[in-house]
């Protein structure tokens, strides 16, 4: 049996380069930087708000004045143009979403208890048990496609100020939908819906069995996962049901926590299975993966504050300022793919590329003293390849304000499928001519700088407002909801489940010290009780819709290939 260390070179993991272990003052420093953020998110938001304005203004400056600079052998590269048909015009909505909601100062916010002890003393007397609290709500709402706000929340909220109308969740939502459709399906040998044999028929291949009732979460583990995968991932749903208290409705599933998509789109009664990506032959159930709220392993903090940090470190070095390579680092041993790209490397000065290998026993010696994320933005090129399925690394290269050059890959997140090529990234062949169609990617960069920053801006745009935690949270709200809209039974708790909570959870491990898990943990808690209504979840894509998007993708890729053949001496 391979040790841990072995298992994580091996894993999807190494796709990742962590940050910067914080020795003795770790906690006192997250604490700090966690209370910074929460500030900004109160008091700086709504100036945000301005500054989409600001950014917006500017961008339809450059769409109507263009580009400047260049060549006559390039072309150049306008939004207002069809040479990457997906950066704008046509298809689906081609625009930043708004913030999820504005924080008022005014609000009457309803606090989430927290306590590993009678005393509050998360070093003694840990909680054994979910507490009981009073939540001031009612019975669970029934399913429905509208999450609505429980009763005492939606009285509290009609005798104050009246809110806003809730904002319509990203496009990527509208994938809820497609994943639920087979079990959505009527035919001669299956019916609507889901029965909890069909449920049941999935257990050999899940690590965990989740079950939610009256609001409460219960779970049946059925074997070990990798490193903490299940635990973040149910500390997620813990935090989602803090949040929402009495929206999640009951349901029964089971979710699987390795990489790679098992369900086949072949098969004659496919059971539904959660995990954390898929491809076009296989139905898994996509789910936000457990990264959203830690990976003490490691040392990745929590997305929220991770995204904040990251802000602060490309503020400080301007695209312009950057080294003019491609970068990528990790683990090129998980997959061809990747240690494919190490012949990439310019060693020579010949690919515009810089390849690292991480060397994560080494790293992990060393406490990740080298391995900031956050520090690893000083390229103005990030490469994106898969893992040994998709990867969690893309998000972080999302958000690092470079154009993504994205190595193609049958593998989708949740998240992945709203990216739209030639607007968010720069689309890459995988093939035997990858290394060219790096350096021509960055070559052309180089020489239109303006409009290489425009798409790291939609990229890094993407990663910071799509993929806020509020959305993160609302996608799981609506999935969950619309997957027990489909169930034809009630679910009742299995006889090995134990319940599911934060207590539960991060209280057995607040008895180490400087323990990174039960810091990540704390860093990502809900403090508040939303008081506020979820994203409204858009219908689901048109055949004419799916086939557009296709033809759209399919001509940026061409038109990419044909630049190269046509502009390469």
């Amino acid at each position: 049996m391979k040790s841990l260390e072995e298992q994580r070179d091996d894993e999807e993991g190494a796709a990742l380069v962590p940050p910067q272990l914080v020795e003795s003052s770790a906690a006192a420093e997250r604490q700090l930087v966690a209370a910074r953020w929460r500030r900004r998110a109160q008091k700086l938001v709504p100036a945000r708000g301005v500054g989409l304005v600001i950014a917006g203004l500017l961008v339809l400056a450059l769409l109507v004045v263009g580009g400047g600079g260049g060549t006559s052998r390039w072309i150049h590269l306008d939004y207002a143009s069809t040479f990457l048909p997906g950066s704008g015009g046509g298809g689906v909505k081609q625009h930043r979403w708004p913030p999820h909601h504005i924080p008022s100062p005014e609000a009457d916010l309803v606090p989430i208890p927290f306590s590993c002890g009678d005393n509050g003393n998360s070093s003694s007397s840990l909680a054994s048990a979910c507490p009981r609290r009073r939540t001031g709500t009612t019975a669970v709402q029934s399913p429905s496609t509208s999450p609505s706000l429980t009763p005492s929340l939606a009285s509290k909220s009609s005798s104050s100020k009246k809110q806003a109308p809730p904002p319509q969740c990203p496009e990527y939502f509208r994938y809820i939908h497609s994943d639920l459709s087979p079990w959505r399906e009527t035919g001669i040998t299956r019916e609507t819906g889901i029965t909890r044999e069909t449920v049941e028929r999935g257990r050999g291949r899940a690590a965990f069995r989740l079950v939610i009732v009256d609001g409460r979460a219960y779970v049946e583990t059925y074997h070990r996962v990798f490193q903490t995968r299940d635990t973040f991932t149910q500390w997620g749903i813990a935090q989602l049901l803090a949040r929402y208290p009495g929206r999640v409705p009951d349901l029964d599933l089971m979710f699987n926590c390795d990489d790679m998509p098992v369900v086949r789109s072949s098969e004659a009664a496919p059971p539904p299975l959660f995990r954390y990506c898929k491809d076009d032959t296989t139905v898994d159930i996509v789910f936000p993966d457990w990264s959203f709220w830690g990976w003490p392993e490691v040392n990745i903090r929590p997305w929220a504050p991770l995204l904040e940090e990251m802000a602060d470190e490309t503020a400080r070095l301007p695209w312009a300022e950057r080294e003019p390579y491609a970068y990528w680092k990790g683990n090129p041993t998980v997959h061809g793919e990747r240690s494919d790209l190490l012949r990439c490397n310019d060693s020579s000065g010949e690919w515009r590329t810089r390849v690292f290998w991480q060397d994560w026993r080494a790293a992990n010696r060393d406490g990740f003293r080298d391995s900031n994320l956050a520090k690893q933005c000083r390229y103005r090129y990030k490469i994106y390849v898969r893992g040994r399925s998709w990867s969690v690394s893309q998000k972080y290269i999302l958000a690092c304000d470079s154009p993504v050059l994205l190595v193609a890959t049958p593998f989708k997140d949740f998240f992945s499928r709203g990216l739209v090529a030639g607007r968010h990234y720069w689309p890459i062949d995988p093939g035997a001519r990858k290394c060219a169609d790096i350096k021509f990617a960055v070559d052309w960069g180089n020489a239109h700088p303006e409009q290489a920053r425009r798409m790291a801006e939609e990229g890094s745009g993407f990663a910071r407002h799509d993929l806020s935690m509020d959305y993160v949270y609302d996608y799981m709200l609506h999935l969950l909801t619309e997957y027990a809209s489909l169930l034809r039974y009630k679910p009742t708790v299995p006889e090995k489940a134990v319940e599911l909570c934060a207590e539960t959870i991060a209280c057995p491990a607040a008895a180490h010290a400087n323990n990174r898990k039960f810091n990540f943990m704390m860093e990502s808690r809900e403090r508040y009780v939303a008081d506020y209504q979820p994203c409204t979840l858009p219908p689901p894509f048109t055949d004419d819709e799916v086939r557009e998007m296709a033809r759209r993708d399919q001509e940026a890729r061409c038109n990419v290939h044909k630049m190269m053949t046509t502009m390469t001496p």
